[in-house]
């Protein structure tokens, strides 16, 4: 059985309230199991609250957060830690118009290098890796002796996937 955190647990790792584990719940943005009045998380719901926590931190509204969210799963079918999780690192732009998700060090460049205004820009990647490193450190050690660290920079495949998408707002 995959492993499972109650709200308290959720809470302590990630510095988010109760009442905001709620309201999200509420509104659909991170749905955990319910066992009676119980919400039990996933390691990827605990990955996904610490992902959109941070870019709350950074300014995000939730609305944009939101719709941040289903844009992945528009373009992925998948959910936002299941995207951003794997061999590339995920960067999401955004000039508060248009939102930008890049694979790719020097598409992220080139999108910095055009802009006609100030770019707001976050690694999702690096989250996603923290709390699994936090909740499974063995894993993450394993990971660092095995060969590449987790902080450290990867080669991009040359296929990456590149995505725009139109008004944010």
């Amino acid at each position: 059985m995959e492993q499972s955190f109650t709200s308290n647990q959720v809470m302590a790792l990630t510095g988010i309230t109760a009442r905001q584990l709620q309201w999200w719940d509420e509104r659909g943005l991170v749905v955990p199991l319910k066992q009676g009045h119980r919400r039990l998380y996933s390691l990827d719901d605990v990955a996904e609250v610490a992902v959109i926590c941070d870019l709350r931190r950074r300014g995000f509204s939730l609305q944009r957060v939101r719709l941040v969210i289903r844009f992945l799963q528009k373009e992925f079918g998948k959910r936002l830690v299941e995207t951003v999780t794997g061999v590339s690192d995920y960067h999401l732009l955004t000039d508060g118009k248009r939102l930008f998700l890049e694979t790719s060090p020097q598409q992220v460049i080139d999108i910095l290098k055009n802009s006609r205004q100030p770019m707001f820009t976050i690694c999702l990647s690096d989250t996603v890796r923290q709390v699994r490193a936090e909740l499974h450190p063995d894993a993450a050690r394993q990971r660092r002796v095995g060969g590449t660290h987790s902080g450290a920079k990867k080669t991009v495949l040359s296929g990456a996937r590149r995505l725009r998408a139109g008004r944010v707002s």
